[in-house]
C-alpha cells in the first residue's frame, strides 16, 4: 500500500512547515504555516485536498508552523487540530501578530477571524499520555512526546495504512530548560521528517554559549551595554536565565513582554527539566531584573551608570522597541547587538547585519533550538527509516548536510523542496 508526502512548505527553506501524507484518497497533515517574509508567504495548499483531510496535526506554535491553519478551515476543512494545550493557549496571541505584522507590509490577511474561530483544537494530553498509543481519526494511531524546542511543541509518530511515519517537528534535547523524549519506536520507519535547520553546523549548545559570553564578556569589559532581540516565546527565556547566571554582577533590562512568558513558564512544569522551575523562580525574583514597560522608563534605566545587559522582544529586530534600543545605542557610545536566530530576508536584523557601522556592533551567534549534524546523526539512529527528508533549512545547507551524511554512509536522505512528492 503506496503512501506519497507532498511538500506544501517548509524543506528547503525555513518557514510555512506543512507536510502532506496521502493514501489513496485520504490525507493527513502535519503543520500548516506562513513564512515571515514580504509580509507572509503561505503553504502551496490545494483546496481539494484541504477540504478533505482525516485530520491535521500541529508540532507547536511557532507562526512557521501554526498561521496558515485557519485557512484549511477557509477552504472547507471540518475536522480538529491535534496539539498541546500549552500551544493552544498560546495561538491566539501568535494570530494577533501575525495580523499586525501582514499590516505593517500594508497587506491584509488570506482568511479573517471568523476562520479563526472555526479551528477546533484537540488536546494530546487528554487522549494519552507521552509515548501512548492513541487514535487520532478513524484507522490513523498517533504517538507524541515532547521536543524541548518550546512549552508545548511535540513530536510525532503516525501509524497509518501499514505505514510508520516519523515528524520531529522543531526538536532540541540541549536546551536548558526545556524537556525532551527521545523517541523509541518498536521498528524501523518508512518515512521520517526531520528538523535540520542549523544544517551541516557541526557545534553543540555549549559552543555556542561559549562564543556568547565571549563577546557579551568583551563588550561589557569595556563599559559597553549588550541588546538580546529575543522572541516573546522560547530562546528569549532561556537566554535571559543564562545571561543572569552568567553574568552575576550586571544589570539587566527586561521588557515586560518577556516576563509574562517567564511567569506561565514556570507553571508548566511537565515542559521543563529537573530544577528548571526553581532557576527561573529565582530570576523572577531576582533585584537586578528591571523591566521596562516604555521609551521613557527605557532611556531611564539607560542613562544609569555601568553597562547593561538588554532584552527585548523580537528576534528579527522587527518590533519597535528592538529598533528603538538600536537607535538609542548607537546615539549614546555603541554596544553590542547580538542576534541568535534565524533572520528573514529583508528582516530589520537580516539588514542590520549586514551593514558596517563603527558606531554598533552587530553579531550573530545562533543558540540551538533545532537540530544541526551531531543532533541530526543522532535522530537518524535513535529512528531508523527507509527515507527520511531533511527540513527547515534552506537548500544549501540542507544538501551540504545531506552530502555529508551520505559520506559517512547513511543512505535514503532526501532534500525535497516545496511542491515536489515522495512515494513510499
Amino acid at each position: 500500500m503506496m503512501l506519497s508526502l507532498t511538500i506544501w512548505g517548509g524543506a528547503c527553506e525555513h518557514g510555512r512547515s506543512s507536510y502532506l501524507l496521502q493514501h489513496q484518497n485520504e490525507a493527513v497533515l502535519m503543520d500548516c504555516g506562513g513564512k515571515k517574509e514580504s509580509g507572509g508567504i503561505y503553504p502551496r495548499i490545494d483546496p481539494s485536498v484541504a477540504c478533505r483531510l482525516k485530520t491535521v496535526l500541529l508540532s507547536h506554535a511557532h507562526e512557521d508552523h501554526s498561521m496558515a491553519l485557519p485557512l484549511l478551515y477557509k477552504y472547507g476543512y471540518k475536522g480538529v487540530v491535534w496539539t498541546s494545550r500549552a500551544t493552544a493557549l498560546r495561538l491566539p496571541g501568535y494570530y494577533r501578530a501575525w495580523k499586525s505584522y501582514a499590516a505593517s507590509y500594508g497587506l491584509t490577511l488570506p482568511y479573517d477571524d471568523r476562520d479563526i474561530a472555526r479551528v477546533r483544537y484537540a488536546y494530546l494530553e487528554d487522549a494519552g499520555e507521552a509515548g501512548d498509543w492513541i487514535e487520532a481519526a478513524p484507522g490513523v494511531k498517533m504517538m507524541w512526546g515532547r521536543s524541548g524546542h518550546m512549552p508545548g511543541s511535540v513530536w510525532y509518530a503516525l501509524d497509518w495504512c501499514g505505514r510508520l511515519i516519523f515528524f520531529s517537528g522543531d526538536y532540541s534535547e540541549e536546551s536548558q530548560v526545556l524537556a525532551a523524549d527521545r523517541p523509541r519506536l518498536d521498528r524501523a520507519a518508512d518515512l521520517s521528517i526531520i528538523d535540520a535547520a542549523c544544517g551541516a553546523d557541526p557545534d553543540t549548545q555549549e559552543d555556542k554559549l561559549r562564543a556568547l559570553h565571549e563577546a557579551t564578556g568583551d563588550t561589557l569589559s569595556r563599559g559597553r551595554s549588550v541588546l538580546f532581540p529575543v522572541p516573546v516565546h522560547g530562546r528569549g527565556q532561556e537566554l535571559l536565565l543564562w545571561a543572569h547566571h552568567r553574568f552575576s554582577q550586571v544589570p539587566l533590562i527586561v521588557d515586560g513582554e518577556l516576563l509574562a512568558p517567564l511567569r506561565e513558564l514556570v507553571k508548566q512544569r511537565y515542559w521543563l527539566r529537573e530544577h528548571s522551575a526553581e532557576q527561573l523562580e529565582a530570576l523572577l525574583r531576582s533585584p537586578r531584573v528591571a523591566v521596562a514597560g516604555n521609551n521613557a522608563e527605557r532611556a531611564r534605566l539607560l542613562s544609569l551608570t555601568g553597562a547593561k545587559l538588554i532584552f527585548t522582544a523580537g528576534g528579527m529586530m522587527e518590533t519597535e522597541c528592538a529598533q528603538w534600543y538600536c537607535r538609542y545605542m548607537k546615539n549614546t557610545g555603541g554596544g553590542l547587538v547580538m542576534l541568535t536566530g534565524h533572520l528573514g530576508r529583508g528582516s530589520f536584523g537580516a539588514r542590520l547585519l549586514a551593514q558596517e557601522d563603527e558606531a554598533l556592533q552587530v553579531l550573530r551567534v545562533r543558540y540551538k533550538v533545532h537540530q544541526g549534524l551531531p543532533d541530526v546523526r543522532r535522530m537518524l539512529a535513535a529512528v531508523p527509516s527507509h527515507a527520511t527528508v531533511l527540513v527547515h533549512a534552506a537548500r544549501t545547507p540542507t544538501v551540504e548536510l545531506l552530502e555529508l551524511l551520505q559520506q559517512e554512509g547513511h543512505s535514503g536522505l532526501y532534500a525535497l523542496e516545496p511542491g515536489d512528492t515522495l512515494v513510499c
